[in-house]
């Protein structure tokens, strides 16, 4: 498989249209890869879209759009008309989100994840193929849905993914898994139930990134964003199934009691170097590129706290610097 070298979209610290002329310079720098999200910032197709205009040879994928927030056939169609605008350069990444995006943020009943995602990624390989789906799901039902834009290619879809039974539903149904939050050595850990049946089913991992960051600002920034995610349950979950308890376990009580300044103090300084890259931007690339040796197939880097130099920091992280 090609060597894969990724980034997210939008890039931290410029405005969308400001982005065209780095965008398009990433392939030249090394770069074979942009990923979206979708939470509280852009939606996941939209800077897709635009890159895919104006940087042609770049691999395009969603990490990732929530099952819960779209019907399926707006998914389907969302999907299908970036893949045709992109033949064989666009991925599909879909997953549960969360609780606080989906039920507080959207309205919307986070009921039965898993089986929401099984659904969802069995509805899209038939609309994508373009078939006649008339099925009622365990979460959904779809009443005669004919996709009228099919791609030549149908895209690969990708599931993220933290614990055994969705890594494994990644490798059983989907072409792979998306991850995040996690370590270099914890690759070795959720690897193999991606890989259980098929050793070439990729992994695609979102790295926070901040070069050229000095420990004591990188730490602090660290930290916050450690105590705002790790505590939505299904990363608290993930982590103590990665036998964090006892690290992260005063950070999850100080949370729980309602004090923010002990959890801040709370989370130790390794758990942030494992989880948080920073340093010198050669120091980083050592630190992706062992993501890489433990199993990842795709490293996506996600800048972090809005670089000055966002331009010269996507250059200095390129894979051959």
């Amino acid at each position: 498989m090609t060597k894969r070298w990724g980034i997210t979209l939008p890039v931290a610290g410029l405005s969308i249209a400001d982005q065209k002329e780095l965008v398009a310079s990433l392939p030249d720098l090394g770069y074979t890869d942009v990923w979206s999200a979708e939470a509280d910032e852009t939606d996941a197709f939209t800077p897709l879209a635009l890159a895919s205009a104006w940087a042609p040879r770049l691999r395009l994928g969603t990490a990732i759009v929530p099952v819960f927030t779209r019907g399926p056939a707006t998914l389907a169609m969302s999907a299908a008309t970036l893949a045709a605008a992109a033949p064989g350069r666009f991925a599909l990444g879909v997953g549960t989100s969360s609780d606080v995006i989906v039920e507080h943020w959207n309205d919307i009943p986070f009921e039965e994840p898993y089986k929401r995602v099984r659904d969802t990624v069995r509805f899209l390989r038939a609309a994508l193929r373009g078939e006649r789906v008339d099925e009622t799901y365990e979460t959904f039902a779809v009443r005669g849905f004919t996709a009228r834009l099919v791609p030549e290619e149908p895209p690969p879809v990708l599931i993220a993914a933290l614990r055994p039974g969705m890594l494994r539903l990644a490798g059983r149904e989907g072409d792979g898994a998306i991850v995040n939050w996690l370590s270099a050595r914890d690759v070795r850990t959720i690897a193999p139930y991606v890989r259980e049946r098929d050793p070439a089913k990729e992994i695609v991992a979102r790295i926070f990134v901040m070069p050229g960051a000095d420990p004591e600002t990188a730490r602090a920034l660290g930290r916050r964003m450690i105590t705002a995610y790790l505590n939505v349950p299904v990363y608290r979950a993930f982590h103590e199934w990665l036998g964090r308890d006892d690290v992260l376990g005063p950070m999850w009580r100080a949370w729980g009691e309602g004090d923010r300044r002990a959890a801040l103090r709370a989370v130790p300084d390794e758990v942030v170097d494992e989880l948080v890259i920073h340093g010198p931007a050669e120091h980083c690339r050592e630190r992706i590129g062992e993501y890489v040796d433990n199993g990842v197939t795709t490293p996506v880097i996600h800048l972090v706290g809005d670089p000055q130099d966002p331009v010269r920091a996507v250059r200095d992280l390129a894979p051959d610097g």
